[in-house]
């Protein structure tokens, strides 16, 4: 079964998301940008080298889309950044950063690199010196 992922459509120089297309399953094909350009209004109003797309994994994302309060793409790095709701914020203004499910497996990488340098070093402690 096919599947396709969403597609992220932003204004080159601010970064702001103009249309996100829906993911797909089980469709024979995905639509093409020229496609999109046609359908979607926020597009065909735009000049197109000022439109910048991001094709996205079946699923990328997923968890950060149903949690953030809105998103955009940094226009330096051409990542997606993610604002999530804050009881302690007292200002309504979104505070973007990078996805949560990719500081996440940042976490976990820096976990095991911890980990496999404590080893390291016990096993320099525990392994007694020969002459």
């Amino acid at each position: 079964m096919n599947r396709f992922g969403r597609k992220i459509y932003f204004d080159k120089e601010t970064g702001v998301v103009l249309v996100r297309t829906p993911a797909i399953l089980g469709a024979e094909s995905n639509s093409t940008i020229d496609q999109d350009f046609e359908i979607y209004a926020a597009l065909n109003q735009r000049v197109r080298e000022t439109v910048g797309v991001i094709q996205l994994e079946y699923g990328q994302y997923d968890e950060d889309f149903n949690t953030c309060e809105t998103y955009r793409v940094n226009p330096t790095t051409l990542e997606l950044e993610f604002s999530y709701p804050d009881p302690n914020r007292p200002t309504p203004e979104p505070v973007y950063r990078k996805s949560l499910s990719e500081e996440v497996e940042s976490i976990k990488k820096s976990n095991l690199d911890t980990q496999e340098a404590v080893l390291q070093l016990y096993e320099l402690v525990a392994v007694p010196a020969t002459k």
